[in-house]
């Protein structure tokens, strides 16, 4: 019996072991990376096309799920022509190289961080694919889809890969300068806010907007995509440790924490203020909770997650509500008050609770010779850097695209029928 034990367990660990011919760790990693992979990809499909699709009224449904899905397809081959080498390959402080063009040197035996490069470049790809995806919920039920589409490949090209090697490649000049940014506070959440909040003050608000009631056409739709969301963001986060580890152990127990605690904050302001809590409100607070433990979730411990989480939900919840009814800028799904400013709230966050000194509240530390007051202002440079880089970029690209498209916007008898039918000549859901 003991001999049958003892072959059952050496059948499971087969699998580690074989991946890295005989490293255990190394296959154990590329298992975890793997898996956190698909993670993230479930991340934008379904799970952000079914969160952004309930949301807008029934005849833009299809349209935001095309976006969706065309941005994936997109993002991924731009990804292996060009992207992947622009982001990580070693070229100078701002701008990779093009050794790695079309995945040049990318091979079954190449290694990057302890995994195959492959898998490295595969898991970079989903965060490409979503951080595009992020930004149509500014402009959501109003813009042609050739707009969407030449908008994004420049804006991956332009945009998205020159801030990831400022980031993340070794060389780049925030990597170097030591920018916390564990998961993409700065890469994907502000990078997508300042775009979505570009987006809404360009192509402008849609014909209903503060006129009359947009009421989303399908709320369990929306809640089921959020639940998707909060399941993938344990692969975007815990898998960006890039190892099974106790660092990815914590980065997947801080996230959790953080998307619970915006989740029960925003749900509870709402509460105190309307006097009923909302299905919208309660899924949008776990989006922002999520959001903002993003860039610290390497760093911080679970009680600087539930402050992290707490704050998320209080500003974000504020944010909103200033952006729509005190500045009346039609970000048609919050995506810059929540992602945006989240993005910015916890990049700046992690530079404050990754410090040792906090006791309950305290992180991992910072860098040898950093002190709190330095890698604020390390965090500041970056978010700032980011937000204006992504602020100028993203205005000249739409105005390229205005040009090249003859307009961003649809007519209006195409608005009030509805991109489903106009863009698409098919319907989503029945009227």
């Amino acid at each position: 019996m003991r001999n049958k034990i003892y072959l059952g367990f050496m059948l499971l660990l087969f699998p580690l072991t074989s991946f890295a011919g005989g490293d255990t760790s190394t296959g154990a990693n590329t298992a975890w990376i793997l898996t956190a992979t698909a993670l993230v990809l479930l991340m934008t499909l379904p799970g952000l096309a079914m969160f952004y699709g309930g949301l807008v009224r029934s005849k833009n449904v299809l349209s935001i799920f095309l976006q969706c899905f065309a941005i994936a397809a997109l993002a991924s081959i731009l990804w292996v022509v060009v992207g992947y080498s622009i982001a990580f390959d070693a070229g100078n402080p701002y701008f990779g190289g093009f050794s790695k063009v079309l995945f040049s040197g990318v091979t079954e035996e190449s290694m990057f961080n302890g995994i195959p490069e492959p898998l490295f470049a595969l898991f970079q790809m989903t965060f490409v694919i979503i951080t595009p995806a992020l930004i149509v919920g500014a402009f959501a039920e109003r813009i042609k889809f050739s707009a969407v589409l030449l908008f994004t490949g420049f804006w991956i090209v332009l945009v998205y890969a020159p801030v990831t090697h400022w980031v993340w490649a070794e060389g780049g000049w925030l990597y170097e300068m030591g920018l916390l940014d564990f998961a993409g506070g700065t890469v994907v959440h502000v990078t997508a806010g300042v775009a979505a909040l570009v987006a809404a003050l360009m192509i402008g608000p849609r014909k209903s907007f503060l006129r009359s009631a947009i009421i989303p056409h399908n709320m369990t739709m929306t809640v089921a995509g959020a639940a998707m969301l909060w399941v993938g963001w344990f692969g975007f986060n815990g898998g960006s440790a890039l190892a099974a580890d106790g660092n990815a152990s914590m980065a997947m127990l801080v996230t959790h924490i953080s998307a619970a605690t915006g989740a029960f904050t925003w749900m509870a302001i709402e509460w105190i203020k309307y006097g009923k809590p909302t299905a919208l409100g309660t899924v949008t607070g776990m989006v922002a909770g999520l959001g903002t433990i993003t860039p610290a979730s390497g760093f911080v411990g679970p009680g600087g997650a539930l402050v992290i989480g707490l704050l998320a939900g209080l500003v974000c919840f504020n944010a909103t509500l200033y952006i729509k009814q005190v500045l009346k800028i039609d970000d048609s799904l919050d995506v810059f008050p929540v992602h945006g400013v989240g993005g910015i709230l916890g990049t700046m966050l992690a530079g404050v609770f990754a410090s040792a000194e906090l006791g309950v509240f305290s992180g991992q530390g910072y860098a040898e010779g950093m002190t709190m007051s330095k890698q604020l202002g390390v965090q500041a440079i970056g978010v700032a850097a980011t937000f204006a880089y992504t602020a100028v970029i993203t205005y000249l690209l739409f105005k390229l695209v205005s040009f090249l498209t003859g307009g961003l916007r649809v007519t209006e008898d195409e608005e009030s029928q509805g991109l489903d039918i106009t863009d698409h000549e098919e319907r989503g859901y029945d009227l």
